[in-house]
């Protein structure tokens, strides 16, 4: 699964398996991404909200693996809508890092976090903020960019002036909550979907549905819906700090038949995902 790899427009290849390190302290993910890294993941995904990145690049560095071949993700705050504020953003982000590139940068959300899903759009914010990134692409720092959280009509926006076309669009899908139509714009426009929160934020475990399809392959129902996410042919980041999560995350090795990709792609959306179901958006507004 390692091995696996998807090529962005751009020519880049991100590994279809990543880690996700939301909600880790900078100790946390040091060890977790060192963990990952001695497992034989290659790709790993931070955010500047994430409050994590020294912990990431400190992870990087003692792992011992060689900087070319690790795919290391970071966000830029949604909160930076102009030149200036992502332009020492992306610095913040190296220097943390303590990297000389980035391979994928992206946009964590079209909105400040406080106004998110709301009726202001930001568009001609988000078209400064892309051009900002293009410009950091065209200096050598990073290798890659793309957008999170955006919907049909925030990418629209990107696509009508961009120089560069966005590579990724980071959003949550898992079983009981896909968005089709997105997912079906975006891979017509050559952007790859990653997939954050592919496991519902374990919501989903004690599913009986999807326990039961899950059984008869043999394997749990964490790794079933990460199999259903990439045989949708999205890039999946599931976030453990526990490092035997880790190993079972990566072994994947089945397909899921016509027929129970039919039943997951119409599993209903779950009622609740537990002390998730209103986890905080970065800056105190609740999702």
């Amino acid at each position: 699964m390692f091995n696996d790899t998807v090529k962005l427009a751009n020519g880049i290849e991100i590994p279809k398996l990543g880690l996700g390190t939301w909600l880790l302290d900078d100790k946390q993910a040091a060890q977790a991404v060192q963990d990952a890294l001695a497992i034989g993941y290659r790709h790993i995904d931070t955010a500047q909200a994430y409050m994590n990145e020294a912990g990431v690049g400190e992870g990087v560095r003692s792992s011992g693996v060689p900087r070319e071949e690790l795919f290391i993700t970071t966000k830029i705050a949604a909160e930076a809508k102009n030149d200036d504020a992502v332009q020492q953003s992306i610095d913040a982000s190296l220097a943390k890092l303590g990297l000389s590139y980035i391979d994928l940068l992206i946009i964590h959300s079209p909105q400040p976090w406080q106004e998110f899903r709301t009726d202001k759009r930001y568009f001609e914010e988000n078209k400064e903020v892309w051009r900002a990134l293009e410009d950091a692409y065209h200096a050598g720092k990073v290798k890659a960019i793309g957008l999170s959280n955006f919907l049909q009509d925030d990418i629209e926006n990107i696509l009508a002036s961009c120089e560069i076309k966005p590579v990724i669009n980071q959003i949550l899908a898992h079983v009981s909550s896909t968005p089709f139509e997105l997912i079906e714009f975006c891979q017509n426009n050559d952007i790859v979907i990653e997939a954050y929160s592919p496991i519902a934020h374990g919501a989903v475990l004690n599913h009986e549905r999807m326990k039961a399809i899950a059984d008869k392959y043999g394997v749990s129902v964490p790794q079933l819906c990460l199999r259903y996410d990439l045989q949708l042919g999205l890039v999946v980041i599931p976030k453990t700090a526990n490092p035997d999560h880790m190993r079972i995350n990566a072994e994947l090795d089945f397909v899921i038949s016509e027929a129970d990709m039919e039943t997951l792609k119409n599993i209903e959306p779950l009622e609740s995902y537990g002390e998730h179901s209103y986890f905080p958006v970065f800056g105190g507004k609740l999702k």
